[in-house]
Formats: structure tokens, C-alpha cells, sequence
């Protein structure tokens, strides 16, 4: 027999069947994109929880600084031991949460927010979430974003929230990560790159105008609160005397006319914020866009939790209707 000869089938044999075909998902993927926001955070807390109250859960979530912490809480279950633990917070509290690592690349080294998350979350590694998350994080040298997308969810989160200036920068895999909000502060292009048809975003920073909500105030909430004597009156006056006069400096203000030099770069990272994210969602809108109102709400006001979260459900009863079109056009059904 040569080469192309073929043997003939025997009258009467029928062709072998076809392979079977996998079967076809028609429902859509839906995507949660959680921006950042620093105190302004707690706010996805309460947009979470309207959701759940819709029906709506997502089928991959994409979280960036604060809003990387807060879907971590969701997927672990713990979103409740989160609004608990955050509720409770007040200055004192989190000035005793605030391990200062002056010479260290940030201000504040971070440790004790990871172990109270360990606490609270456990050591749990994304690979083994019920659906698929992204922390959004920013190479230091290069000025790459960065998606982490395993190993564990803790060290994502830590690597994604690590403010420049702030907070220390983490060294993974040979590169030094800082906040996933320098490049991607609301990471809808995360959703799109993992296939999700219709993507909710979460934006924490679109309310400039709340900036002048205050009455009365000399200085825009956004500069923060004046540390030393919230450090003096959580009997820290040890720590307070090993710092040095620039450190103080920092963080206390001259008058009440005046903010403080620390919280001009918070204030001043709010902008920046606002305007790369004002920048990405041009470029990547998202099927869906719920906007807290939380301008007056300081960026390290963490104290004030319990505003936050119901300005969070709040901005998801606003979107209500846009959600509900979104789920009709999409067909997803509540579950």
C-alpha cells in the first residue's frame, strides 16, 4: 500500500460520531472593580453589602489599594468582621495601629496592619478563592502596574495599599511594589482582561466637590488630623520623644489656618488620584459606575467608618436603576 493510499470503508460501516461539544455558559461574567481611596474605603464596605441585598455577585473582582483590603474581606467571609473592626475605630486606635519606620523607605512600616489582618482574614492564598482577584500594585523602579494574582492574598493586599512616603514598599520577586492607585487607581481594564461582560466600578475619589462639605473649617477635611496630640493622648510620649524635630514637623500643624506638611500630601494624593482615575475610566469606561459621595471624608479619616458605609449603600441605591438595566441587558439573574 503507498504512501497516499487510503483504505476504503466496507459498505454498510457509518462514519465514527463527532467528539461531543463542551457545553456553552450563556451568562455573562460579571466583573467588581473596588478603587482606591485610603479612609474613603470603608465606603465599598457598604456598597458590597447593597449589592449582596441585589442579588448581584460578582464573578471576579479587581481591587486597587483599600478596595484590594475590602474584596479580600468579601471573598474570605469576613466582610462583617471588617465593618465590626473598622466601626470600632478611633484616632487613638489607629495611632497604636502606626509601627513608625522612619529610615525605612515610609513612615509607617505596616506590621501590625498585617498581623490584624492575618487575625482577622488568616493566611489564605489567592489561588484558593472562590473566584478570581486582583490586587493592583505599581513597580517602584520601572512604574509598571502590576497584577497579583497569587501566592498570599495578605502580601497582595499589603503591596497594593503600600502609599509612597507612607507606608514601606514591598520587595516581591525582585521588584519593589507600591500602591496599585499610582497607575490603576479603579481597575475596570483588570475585569476587561479577565473576560467579565459587564463591569461595576466602585470610584471613591469623584466627589471633589464634598471637599467643602465641612462647615466652618479653615482647611479642607482632606488634610487629616493633627497626629502628635492624638499620640500624646494614647500615652505614647516615649515614641513621641524619639522622634526627631523634622518628624514632628510632619505631622503637626502651626495653626488651625494651616494643614500640616503631612496632610498636604494626602490632600495632594487625593488629587492625583482623581485625575488618573478620571483619566482611566475615559479610556475604559464601565458598564456600571457608583460614585460614594465621601469628598468630606478626610483620606486618613478611618474613624469615621460608620459615614462611609451607609454613603455606600446610598451611592448603590443611586445606581439602582442603571444596575437593574445593566442586569437586563447582561441577563443576570439574582443569586
Amino acid at each position: 500500500m503507498g504512501l497516499f493510499d487510503r483504505k476504503k470503508p466496507a459498505v454498510g460501516d457509518a462514519p465514527p460520531p463527532p467528539p461531543p461539544e463542551p457545553p456553552v455558559s450563556t451568562r455573562p461574567k460579571v466583573g467588581l472593580a473596588l478603587g482606591s481611596g485610603v479612609a474613603r474605603g470603608w465606603g465599598h464596605i457598604g456598597v458590597l453589602k447593597a449589592l449582596h441585598n441585589l442579588g448581584l455577585k460578582p464573578d471576579v473582582i479587581a481591587g486597587s489599594s483599600v478596595g484590594a483590603l475590602v474584596a479580600g474581606a468579601y471573598l474570605v467571609s469576613r466582610l462583617d468582621v471588617l465593618e465590626e473592626w473598622c466601626r470600632d475605630l478611633n484616632k487613638l486606635r489607629i495611632v497604636r495601629l502606626l509601627d513608625f519606620k522612619i529610615r525605612s523607605g515610609g513612615l509607617v512600616g505596616g506590621n501590625k496592619l498585617v498581623d490584624e489582618m492575618l487575625e482577622h482574614f488568616g493566611d489564605v492564598n489567592i489561588e484558593d478563592l472562590p473566584i478570581p482577584f486582583v490586587a493592583v500594585a505599581t513597580d517602584l523602579l520601572t512604574g509598571h502596574e502590576v497584577w497579583l494574582r497569587k501566592g498570599s492574598m495578605i502580601d497582595a493586599i499589603r503591596a497594593s495599599f503600600s502609599i509612597p512616603g507612607i507606608f514601606k514598599p514591598i520587595q516581591s520577586e525582585g521588584r519593589w511594589l507600591v500602591d496599585g492607585a499610582l497607575t490603576n487607581p479603579l481597575p475596570v481594564s483588570v475585569c476587561r482582561a479577565l473576560d467579565c461582560q459587564c463591569v461595576i466600578a466602585v470610584n471613591l475619589t469623584g466627589d471633589t466637590m464634598g471637599k467643602n462639605k465641612a462647615p466652618g473649617a479653615n482647611i479642607p477635611t482632606a488634610a487629616g488630623f493633627d497626629l502628635i496630640p492624638f499620640m500624646a493622648e494614647a500615652g505614647m510620649d516615649e515614641r513621641i520623644s524619639l522622634l526627631d524635630p523634622f518628624t514632628k514637623r510632619i505631622f503637626r500643624r502651626d495653626s488651625d489656618k494651616e494643614p500640616s506638611m503631612f496632610g498636604v500630601m494626602t490632600a495632594s494624593l487625593g488629587i492625583i488620584l482623581d485625575r488618573i482615575t478620571r483619566s482611566r475610566i475615559a479610556g475604559d469606561p464601565p458598564d456600571v459606575h457608583i460614585a460614594p459621595r465621601l469628598g468630606h471624608i478626610g483620606l486618613l479619616e478611618f474613624d469615621r467608618a460608620a459615614e462611609s458605609i451607609a454613603e455606600g449603600e446610598a451611592a448603590v441605591e443611586r445606581a439602582k436603576p442603571w444596575l437593574l438595566d445593566a442586569m437586563q441587558l447582561y441577563n443576570i439573574k439574582p443569586r
